[in-house]
């Protein structure tokens, strides 16, 4: 399952962060890296953007940045 499909409150590991170029090195740069738990806090009410708590911190991404990033379900191994 791709990001953005992730239910609000619920917690799973990033397995992979695709994008190309200039966006997958934004994507990393910000923490979003295999292996990190990841959850959904609150998504805009149009929909875009979402909100994640990651790492410690908050921060908040577009969908069609959050399409590119799979993640698994259930807590890191």
């Amino acid at each position: 399952m791709t990001l953005n499909e992730l239910p609000i409150g619920k917690e799973a590991v990033i397995t992979k962060v695709g994008g190309e170029g200039a966006l997958r090195c934004r994507l990393l740069d910000m923490g979003i890296i295999p292996k990190t738990k990841v959850t959904v806090t609150k998504v805009a009410p149009m929909g875009d953007p979402i909100e994640l708590r990651l790492r410690g911190y908050t921060l908040t991404i577009r969908i069609d940045d959050a399409k590119n990033i799979e993640v698994k379900e259930g807590a890191a191994e």
